[in-house]
């Protein structure tokens, strides 16, 4: 095969590579989040609120990458659980913030076990889990300027 037929083999990928660790997680991540009552998405909403409550629709969007499609559903799904509630900013009405209820700040306890069993689960050790963070961060970013 010719050098340049390797690009297009799919195990020299790293899109590949990167699409089917994130199929891993979502299986690793599956059971460990349906024993708390939450997806994956709804997870990750959870991880910003728990750090930063209050934040607007757009601002906790923004953070997780999701266009108003796809995170204002998963707010409205969150607050018929009573997880979440939306209010009107005080300031600027046209801004929604999201806030976590009683019900949704308890939420945190129980996934505190959960990236302890990530940890675990990678084999890696702390430094080599941030350098590849890191890359991934990275990554992101520069496809994010090149498009």
């Amino acid at each position: 095969m010719a050098q340049t037929d390797n690009g297009l083999r799919l195990d020299s990928m790293l899109c590949f590579a990167v699409y089917a660790a994130e199929h891993a997680f979502t299986r690793f991540y599956k059971p460990r989040l349906e024993a708390i009552g939450v997806t994956y998405p709804q997870y990750l909403v959870f991880l910003v609120l728990w750090e930063q409550d209050g934040l607007t629709v757009k601002a906790l969007g923004k953070k997780l990458f999701l266009d108003s499609g796809t995170i204002t559903p998963l707010i409205k799904r969150l607050e018929a659980r009573g997880l979440v509630q939306r209010q009107r900013d005080e300031d600027d009405e046209r801004q929604v913030r999201i806030k976590l209820t009683a019900e949704g700040r308890g939420l945190r306890a129980k996934a505190l076990a959960v990236p302890l069993q990530v940890a675990g689960a990678t084999g890696l050790d702390q430094a080599a889990v941030d350098r590849l963070r890191l890359g991934l961060h990275q990554l992101r970013a520069q496809l994010d300027a090149s498009t």
